[in-house]
């Protein structure tokens, strides 16, 4: 009984010595890809901003699925290569007046409408 008495004691002191004096708690924490992140790693990348998010086109897998149009979000207000410069609206190929529709299999993409060709955009996730 002794022993296990001393086994229990010396376990507490060696799990309470590993633990953070300082009592402070280090979160990481993902964020979803902003313009600058997606244009420092692809300077070409077709891309634009809208409500917040990055929504990027020439997805391999994307190209594949059959979308259809639901709700016309807006349109294409700027055009920009400098990610400070982006705002909702903003895009990296697209043409000003281009105009973004919801899709019916939901809030992952976006169609581009753009000389009567609808064009898909993949929202960037957290990473």
């Amino acid at each position: 009984m002794r022993l296990l008495v001393v086994g229990i004691v010396l376990s507490v002191l060696v799990l309470t010595s590993c633990t953070s004096r300082s009592g402070t708690i280090t979160e990481s924490s993902s964020k979803p890809p902003d313009a600058d992140e997606v244009l420092r790693q692809e300077p070409d990348a077709d891309i634009f901003q809208w409500d917040g998010s990055v929504y990027q086109a020439d997805v391999e897998w994307v190209q594949e699925l059959e979308l259809t149009k639901n709700e016309l979000l807006g349109e294409i207000v700027n055009n920009a290569q400098n990610p400070k410069d982006f705002q909702n609206g903003t895009a990296t190929k697209l043409p000003i007046g281009s105009m973004i529709y919801s899709t019916n299999e939901g809030g992952l993409y976006i169609l581009v409408e753009v000389d009567g060709e609808l064009r898909k955009y993949l929202l960037l996730a957290e990473g």
